[in-house]
C-alpha cells in the first residue's frame, strides 16, 4: 500500500513538474549594450585629445560632443575625456551646446 501511494506521489510530482514548464514562459533577456572598455591614462587621454582636435579642426565649425564623437570615430566617452584635457590647455571655446577650437 505504501507503495502504490509513493508511486501516486511521484506521478502527481511530474504531472505539476510538466504543467509548471509548460505554463511558464521565456522571455529572452535584452541585449546588453555594447560597452567600450578603454583605459584612462596620461597617455590615453592625450590620444584622445588629439582626436578630439583633428575632428574639430578638420570640421571647421562648432560641433557638438555627438558630432565630434562621429567625425574622430570614438566613443562619447573618449570624447568627452579628450575635451576635459583640450578645455584645460585652453584649446577650446564652449558655447553653450557646441565646442570650437579657441
Amino acid at each position: 500500500m505504501a507503495e502504490k501511494k509513493a508511486t501516486a506521489k511521484k506521478a502527481t510530482e511530474t504531472k505539476a513538474a510538466a504543467a509548471k514548464k509548460t505554463t511558464t514562459k521565456k522571455t529572452a533577456a535584452p541585449k546588453a549594450a555594447a560597452k567600450s572598455v578603454f583605459t584612462v591614462n596620461a597617455e590615453n587621454a592625450g590620444f584622445k585629445a588629439g582626436d578630439v582636435y583633428q575632428a574639430l579642426a578638420a570640421a571647421g565649425k562648432a560641433l557638438t560632443v555627438k558630432e565630434i564623437a562621429k567625425a574622430a570615430k570614438i566613443s562619447e566617452e573618449e570624447t568627452l575625456l579628450g575635451l576635459g584635457w583640450l578645455f584645460k590647455e585652453g584649446k577650446l571655446v564652449n558655447d553653450g551646446e557646441k565646442v570650437t577650437l579657441a
